[in-house]
């Protein structure tokens, strides 16, 4: 078990078949709604294989089953948090995406990695279906402050979700 980073195989199906949406809120049609989900151990296994985020069985448990960050006195609540997406734009050889920072404030907890999902009730879609994984390469801890992810620049060579042609 461990996490990889990379998107899922099941969100590169989903995105051919049309399910996701990164419009940007305000934008017509609006845009899916994705989390985001901190966990707290390389022993969680998420990868290319993930396919949607599953609730843990006692999320107040130190460690959960499923490795999510624990609910208790931690400033984190089950599945995470929603993410703001900042849109759609592209370059002449690359279509790119991102989110706007998140914090988790008076937090106190560990986070080794998350899974972004979308959580947006769509037919033909699984409810919470996975897009990407993250490892963050080590432990991040925050002790009662404030947690926060900071995603790469929205533009053509550092979005989080980059599709590319040669």
């Amino acid at each position: 078990m461990a996490i990889t980073s990379c998107l899922t195989n099941t969100f590169k199906e989903e995105l051919l078949q049309g399910h996701h949406s990164f419009n940007a809120s305000g934008d017509t049609p609006a845009g899916s709604t994705f989390k985001i989900a901190l966990y707290s151990s390389n022993s969680a296994s998420l990868g290319t294989t993930t396919t949607v985020w599953a609730a843990a069985s006692t999320p107040s448990a130190d460690p959960t089953d499923t490795y999510e960050v624990t609910t208790t006195d931690s400033g984190y609540s089950s599945g995470g948090s929603a993410l703001t997406n900042t849109g759609v734009a592209k370059s002449t050889t690359t279509s790119y995406t991102d989110f706007s920072d998140i914090s988790w404030t008076s937090a106190t907890f560990t986070a080794r990695g998350c899974l972004i999902y979308n959580s947006s009730t769509i037919s033909g879609l699984t409810t919470n279906a996975s897009v990407l994984v993250i490892n963050f390469g080590g432990d991040k801890t925050v002790s009662s402050g404030t947690f926060t992810l900071q995603f790469p620049a929205n533009d053509s060579s550092n979005a989080i979700i980059r599709l590319t042609s040669s």
